[in-house]
């Protein structure tokens, strides 16, 4: 009982590792030292900050009202300027005949190096305005009664043109900090000086002006900020609007899509799927035609309702089911077969694997040629020609002259297969040529390259 007794009383008094380490801080605590680590932030850690004064952009701001050199000159604004208010401050800093020489381009130099300097490292200019204040005031008075301190006319323009800039090209916090040391800066002089009836201190006018310029910045840099938030928002908003304005007219298409082609399909399958109860005795090429007819409607439905799940949604995830390849291409093949179609195909070079895209577009390809020639050339044959090289895959399909007399007339087409085949090749920066033949028939060649390492190393 006695040592938890000691214990609670050396904790209670805040000894080493007391309780006192572990009670929770006040906000006034917080928020104090949270001041603090802006301070050592802005001025003292990025006091050796590299930041190059850019140029202003040339189509914006008065420079794009210009042209030609004078816009080409009219980016350097800033820099001139600048440069203009530091001239300024040492002529006025110079101006003084009761001084040597020597002194006066001490003073004049002192007022223009931390305005230039302003432009490559802005919090460093700040110290060293406040530096060369210092230096500068023992080198520069000629009669202390009549002169006004800590700074002289060149040192007070100096010091209210680098608060000015810095504060530009910071932020508002690093002026209030710079205000605050100003002002902390003058009262050291007050302590130290004070007690002299020859002295009369500049400080409280230093701290007014300087106060009214670091507000006008900080109220410009409110706006500034503002008007960047706003703009933001107007573009996400107009990009979020033209975004759901596309998915509103791609749910519009498919709903068109499903109601016009997936109700014809369905028909099709249907009447397929019925039709040879409708005939007796029907033969067996019959059954399986009718067969056939109604597994491609059915096939074609799925793929349509695939297609729409990804036009009507952007968030719409594929199914499992694997994409097709070219090892797919002899039930292809046996399919247009026993659509009436006769084809061949021709396989050349080392088979081996190929990149998911270059397959699934080669099968395609073929597919979407050999649906051609079923449309338009009935009747006709077809072959498939499929080379594997060395820097990647050669596709050809093409199909014979249109029987004549032929039972099927051609269906018409709009031209769309050829113009999806051309898309699906420059996808992958393929080549593709598409035309008839001297024989009367059409051809398709298309070669899709492929990286080696990507299928050339298998």
């Amino acid at each position: 009982m006695t040592e938890t007794t000691e214990t609670h009383m050396t904790l209670t008094q805040g000894g080493s590792g007391g309780y006192d380490a572990y009670k929770p801080r006040s906000p006034e605590f917080r928020a104090a030292m949270d001041a603090l680590r802006g301070l050592r932030h802005d001025l003292i850690s990025d006091a050796f900050a590299y930041r190059l004064l850019p140029p202003l952009r040339a189509d914006k701001g008065p420079a794009r009202m210009l042209s030609g050199r004078l816009r080409d000159h009219a980016v350097w604004t800033p820099h001139v300027l600048i440069t203009a208010a530091g001239l300024l401050a040492m002529f006025i800093g110079a101006d003084n005949s009761g001084r040597g020489a020597g002194a006066n381009v001490f003073v004049g130099v002192s007022a223009l190096a931390p305005i230039l300097l302003t432009m490559v490292r802005p919090v460093m200019a700040f110290w060293l305005s406040l530096a060369a204040t210092a230096f500068t005031y023992p080198v520069a008075f000629v009669n202390s009664w009549q002169q006004d301190w800590p700074w002289l006319p060149g040192s007070f323009a100096c010091h209210l043109v680098v608060l000015t800039v810095v504060a530009v090209r910071t932020r508002p916090r690093t002026a209030a900090w710079m205000w605050l040391l100003t002002g902390a800066y003058g009262l050291i002089w007050q302590i130290a000086f004070g007690g002299s009836h020859y002295y009369r201190s500049n400080t409280v006018e230093m701290l007014f002006v300087s106060a009214l310029v670091l507000l006008v910045v900080s109220v410009w840099h409110i706006r500034r900020d503002a008007v960047q938030t706003v703009t933001a928002q107007q573009t996400v908003t107009a990009h979020e609007r033209s975004r759901r304005t596309l998915l509103e007219e791609r749910t519009t298409i498919a709903r068109e899509l499903h109601d016009v082609v997936a109700h014809h399909m369905s028909v099709v399958a249907i009447q397929a799927e019925a039709a040879p109860y409708r005939v007796e005795n029907p033969p067996p090429e019959l059954e399986k035609a009718f067969a056939t007819i109604r597994e491609n409607a059915v096939a074609a439905l799925t793929e349509l309702r695939r297609v729409l799940g990804v036009v009507r949604a952007e968030d719409y995830e594929a199914p499992d089911a694997p994409q097709p390849t070219l090892a797919d291409l002899d039930a292809l093949l046996a399919n247009v077969r026993e659509a009436g179609l006769s084809v061949e195909k021709a396989v050349t070079g080392a088979v081996r694997e190929l990149p998911q895209g270059v397959e699934l577009s080669a099968y395609r390809i073929v597919q979407e040629a050999l649906s051609n020639t079923l449309r338009h050339a009935p009747g006709a044959s077809a072959r498939v020609e499929i080379g594997y090289v060395l820097g990647g895959l050669g596709l050809r399909v093409v199909n014979g002259p249109l029987p004549w007399p032929s039972l099927v007339k051609p269906s018409p087409g709009a031209g769309h297969g050829i113009t999806g085949m051309r898309e699906r090749v420059s996808m992958l920066n393929g080549e593709m040529t598409a035309g008839p033949t001297d024989e009367g028939g059409y051809e398709v060649a298309v070669f899709l390259p492929v990286p080696f390492g990507d299928g050339d190393a298998a």
